[in-house]
């Protein structure tokens, strides 16, 4: 995929360097809360960003001055169906780049990748996540109750997690932005 480009930030695939800057927001419990993954350890970022180098499903945001802020997640489904996700450094919450850069990404994928339909799923407790969707013209479509689980008890027992499935189709998106 091709690098886009918004008015702060660059959005492209990893570079393999940028072990460091992964580490500073996927070691952050706050920042990881609601990931199917515990807080990273610098070794495992280290090879996570190498890792994401070969993998078209992460992509990276930084800002115009080459520092990793946070990651967006694409996965192409069928029928022109694209879901996306995102992870973003908590000292760079609240300031818009999440916003500015899943607008980008949806834009891109719909003029670029002739997408047809996106979709977003979230922890009903994280509010940001399902707010900035919302602003960005998303419908809740779905409330799935204790569907998925990504780790256990002290007693081996699922710690079962809702979901909220969030949808916008490409006629929606152009009556919006």
């Amino acid at each position: 995929m091709e690098a886009i480009y918004t008015n702060r930030l660059i959005i492209r695939g990893f570079a393999g360097n940028e072990g460091y800057d992964l580490y500073e927001y996927l070691s952050d419990k706050e920042v990881v809360k609601y990931e199917p993954y515990r807080p990273f350890s610098l070794q495992q970022a280290m090879a996570e960003a190498k890792r994401r180098t070969d993998d078209k499903s992460f992509l990276a945001v930084a800002l115009k001055n080459g520092k990793l802020i946070g990651n967006l997640y694409l996965s192409k489904g069928e029928y022109g169906t694209w879901e996306i996700g995102y992870v973003f450094n908590r000292n760079y919450w609240k300031q818009g780049y999440a916003g500015e850069s899943t607008e980008a990404l949806i834009h891109y994928l719909f003029e670029k990748e002739n997408a047809w339909r996106i979709i977003a799923k979230c922890d009903p407790m994280n509010t940001n996540s399902w707010s900035l969707l919302e602003r960005l013209g998303f419908r809740r479509e779905g409330h799935l109750l204790k569907n998925l689980y990504f780790f256990q008890d002290e007693h081996g027992k699922p710690i079962w997690k809702d979901t909220f499935e969030y949808g916008i189709l490409k006629e929606e998106w152009y009556k919006t932005f």
